[in-house]
């Protein structure tokens, strides 16, 4: 099984987290910020990627910590149970429509993580998430794990929809790069021999 637990305690946030790569997208999910949570929770269900996350966070000072963090964790988490990359997909992309929004995610697992962000919000916040902690989701889970990560909103004007249109398609194309493909057998998918590192 492909697997892992992160614990990760600072002076900002108390964080467990398990990932199981071949799940069926069960999740539980709570970080006192109830649209975040929701995002990650449609990341679990739309990946296939099991995850169980609880933060504790300095929400009192504001959401940067508890949000960059919980990405962090997630990352570090799904790294771990990547292993040495050995049979994936690696790559993946999708497109995402969410009534009038469209979004387009693209990704490979290199283990190099460079991160485009094409995407803007018109309000400042989503129920109690601020929005412009959504880019950092992304670029920190990105980092976390490792991966080449172009995000674009191709159009759209609810900012509900453009949010949840991009965490769907990044959940889409990320089952896709953690599948594991029989015709690769265990080898790793680069002619390097390895990925990163």
């Amino acid at each position: 099984m492909r697997t892992a637990r992160i614990a990760r305690k600072t002076h900002e946030t108390d964080i467990a987290v398990e990932v199981n790569l071949d799940g069926t997208g069960a999740y539980e999910v709570s970080t006192g910020i109830g649209f975040l949570d929701h995002m990650i929770e449609q990341f679990s269900r739309h990946s296939l990627i099991d995850i169980r996350c609880r933060v504790v966070g300095d929400l009192h000072v504001d959401q940067h910590h508890t949000c960059e963090d919980s990405a962090i964790a997630i990352g570090q988490a799904i790294a771990e149970a990547l292993g040495d990359k050995r049979g994936i997909g690696r790559y993946g992309s999708a497109y995402s429509p969410m009534d009038e929004t469209l979004a387009r995610v693209a990704l490979d697992i290199s283990g190099r993580p460079y991160f485009v962000w094409k995407a803007a919000f018109t309000q400042e916040k989503l129920g109690e998430l601020d929005t412009e902690l959504v880019e950092h989701w992304f670029h920190s889970i990105g980092q976390a794990v490792g991966i080449t990560l172009h995000i674009e909103l191709l159009y759209g004007t609810n900012n509900h929809h453009i949010c949840e249109a991009i965490f769907k398609g990044f959940a889409r194309a990320m089952r896709v790069a953690v599948e594991l493909d029989a015709r690769k057998g265990d080898a790793v998918p680069s002619t390097k021999g390895q990925l990163g590192g």
